[in-house]
């Protein structure tokens, strides 16, 4: 594996870094494209390892810090991120039975549900003191596992469906399930990632590569996000259509 490729994973680490401090989720589904098409990996199922990996290592990141400010609400971010672990591991498993091409047209299939998630104004409303119940387990668990499913096949965090899914069991807030949802993604991803490493479909190099740059890209975008405060909807909504121009790239190529 020559430097020119690890530069270019360095490249898309900073660039999704800096999407996802900019816009706060999304900008991990990118990873799988840019290792296929910008970086040249022909193994997708290796492009969709290597991508996991380092959503996971991003994810605990961002889950350290949220968890300092005591955002996370860890009792409902356990029992949702377990009952999905098992989900996750399962849909990895599945996905690698999945010839390449059609898991790649899946996956842009997936960009397009993430896009217009994101284009769906979320209501900030929420319990700020939730406790975990006997019946929110009940919703917690069936939501979790089929979000883990999803997580595991396609090889993305999922917290498009994880922080939604969080709001719905729980009542909780807006930030407080999106700071719990790293919870998730974090044991999503690395279950994931596990799974691939164990077949040997996990490119060590470019996932080195793909969390220094996500460091760089992170740095970067912290005092670009002040200067996007008052334009954030304008901004997600740019960065949403251009999922979604990558993924009808994927599906017309």
């Amino acid at each position: 594996m020559g430097w020119d490729a690890l530069l270019l994973a360095g490249l898309g680490g900073a660039l999704i870094g800096l999407l996802l401090t900019l816009f706060g989720g999304g900008g991990s589904v990118l990873a799988t494209p840019w290792l296929i098409y910008v970086v040249g990996v022909i193994d997708t199922h290796a492009a969709i390892g290597t991508s996991a990996a380092a959503v996971a290592v991003n994810a605990a990141i961002g889950l350290s810090a949220q968890a300092r400010a005591g955002r996370v609400k860890w009792p409902c971010a356990v029992t949702f991120g377990i009952a999905g672990l098992a989900g996750s591991l399962i849909g990895a498993q599945f996905a690698k039975q999945v010839d390449g091409e059609a898991l790649l047209m899946w996956f842009a299939f997936a960009m397009i549900a993430i896009a217009i998630s994101m284009l769906i104004p979320k209501k900030s409303e929420g319990d700020p003191n939730v406790h975990l119940t006997p019946p929110m387990v009940l919703k917690l668990a069936p939501v979790g596992l089929l979000a883990g499913l999803a997580a595991g096949f396609f090889g993305i965090g999922g917290g498009f469906l994880i922080a939604p899914g969080l709001m719905a069991s729980t009542g909780m807030t807006l930030a407080n399930a999106s700071a719990s949802s790293l919870v998730s993604v974090t044991l999503f991803g690395s279950a994931t990632s596990l799974s691939y490493a164990a077949s040997g479909q996990l490119l060590w190099p470019l996932f080195g590569a793909l969390v220094v740059g996500g460091g760089v890209g992170t740095l970067a975008a912290i005092p670009l996000a002040k200067r996007l405060e008052k334009r954030t909807a304008l901004a997600r909504t740019i960065f949403a259509l251009m999922v979604i121009a990558v993924a009808l790239f994927i599906l017309l190529k």
